[in-house]
């Protein structure tokens, strides 16, 4: 086996398909699939097989899949020593991101990684939170930015961030409904539970952290609708099917707009932190380290400036070194 071999073997698995693989690497499917069974005949086994989720490694495959992971770390790292990267690192770094964050943080952090960067290749995948704390555990992603911190020892955490909750509804509510008088600022989450709430559905990160604080205070969610758009929970809160409790950066455009109204919450205020993440097993070679820091940089910049809204610039957390 080469190297060339453990890459193609890689790519095959990640994307649960010949085809795909064929394509990301750019050369013919019949090809890599030659390279495939010259691999299975070389060791005498079985490495994929097909399921009904596609393209899965055998019990075999799963150890040359994470010692494959383990030599191209290492092989990278070689590389980057003999190259002398500390200056002007290159390489491909993967950045996992839920989609919330994703709106905000991907172009201007594509766009300050290829002005600062120029030899690196960031690559940013999108999914739910819990998709992309998957992602980072089976090594699919070099980084993630996650809402919840996992319960994993084998996950490192750097607290970024915390971003406000706000409680929120129709600017114009049905004569005859209940509404909060549109004269406060600010709801006591006792109150905030009684209301007919429109919320993600259980299980949802968001949703959890919601139920937790409830939870701690006996108190009991008036949950009417259970849904985990966004879109959707906003668009049926405008419409006066409910309340909601969202990031206030997910409802900005629409206070402004006029569609709809928050309210901050107290008796706690309600917040969720936001990590940059970074499993402890994967090296974490010179060019991750310099993107974890770009990206602590561009968070930065989108707080002071505003386009990240309900977060206080003296709330981020500006304590980031770049490790080589």
């Amino acid at each position: 086996m080469d190297i060339r071999q453990l890459r193609y073997f890689i790519a095959v698995v990640e994307q649960k398909s010949f085809t795909r693989a064929a394509s990301l690497l750019n050369i013919a499917q019949p090809a890599l699939s030659l390279h495939v069974r010259n691999m299975e005949a070389h060791l005498g086994t079985s490495l994929l097989l097909r399921s009904s989720k596609g393209v899965v490694p055998t019990e075999t495959g799963e150890i040359l899949l994470r010692n494959a992971r383990i030599i191209l770390d290492q092989l990278a790292i070689v590389e980057e020593e003999i190259r002398g990267q500390e200056n002007d690192p290159a390489g491909e770094v993967r950045l996992g991101l839920p989609g919330t964050i994703s709106q905000i943080l991907s172009v201007p952090l594509i766009m300050a990684a290829r002005t600062r960067y120029p030899r690196m290749k960031l690559r940013i995948a999108e999914a739910m939170s819990g998709f992309v704390l998957d992602w980072l555990r089976e090594q699919r992603v070099d980084l993630a930015i996650l809402y919840n911190k996992p319960d994993d020892a084998g996950i490192s955490l750097t607290h970024v961030l915390d971003e406000e909750l706000v409680f929120f509804g129709p600017a114009h509510p049905a004569r005859g409904n209940r509404a909060p008088d549109p004269a406060q600022r600010s709801l006591a989450f006792e109150d905030v539970a009684q209301f007919p709430l429109i919320l993600p559905s259980q299980n949802h990160g968001l949703r959890d952290l919601i139920e937790r604080h409830a939870l701690a205070r006996t108190l009991v969610l008036n949950s009417v609708i259970d849904i985990d758009s966004y879109a959707s929970i906003k668009e049926l809160v405008a419409v006066d099917y409910g309340y909601s409790i969202l990031p206030f950066n997910a409802i900005s455009k629409e206070v402004e707009a006029g569609s709809l109204r928050s309210w901050r919450i107290r008796d706690p205020n309600l917040t969720r932190g936001v990590h940059i993440a970074h499993a402890v097993s994967r090296p974490k070679i010179h060019a991750v380290a310099a993107i974890e820091s770009l990206t602590h940089e561009v968070l930065r910049e989108l707080v002071k400036s505003g386009r990240w809204a309900g977060v206080a610039p003296q709330e981020l957390d500006i304590d980031c070194e770049m490790q080589p």
